[in-house]
């Protein structure tokens, strides 16, 4: 199948696509002729990717991961370790949005929202 095709099959856009190839994330597919020859496999492991990067994993632990979907003889283990890790940073960055959310709503409410110059959100911005 032709990269349009595999774009719609695994749901990466076709740009993304090249770049996964230009950075050895997905090995450069069979050519014909001019153009790119996709096969199911390598939209299995399109999809893989995909599903790795809406978690939140970066593209050098995807490389891990990917290394170890293909490795029938890994531990469990490992992949367990790296999603716990991915985890825990994802709550220090949720913690962190939380915060600055909780910022910008009290100095929203602190802010006239008038005709008046004075508001504490630039206020707090040119500290």
């Amino acid at each position: 199948m032709n990269i349009g095709a595999a774009s719609d099959a695994s749901g990466v856009s076709q740009r993304m696509i090249r770049h996964y190839e230009k950075i050895g994330l997905v090995p450069a597919p069979a050519r014909r002729g001019n153009y790119r020859d996709y096969a199911d496999p390598d939209v299995h492991r399109l999809r893989f990717i995909a599903n790795a990067r809406d978690l939140g994993f970066p593209i050098e632990e995807i490389r891990t991961l990917l290394g170890l979907w293909s490795d029938r003889a890994r531990s469990s283990g490992e992949v367990k370790a790296l999603a716990e890790a991915r985890a825990a940073e994802l709550g220090r960055k949720a913690q962190a949005l939380e915060a600055m959310q909780r910022s910008l709503i009290d100095l929203a409410q602190a802010c006239h929202g008038d005709d008046r110059p004075n508001c504490p959100i630039i206020d707090r911005l040119a500290e």
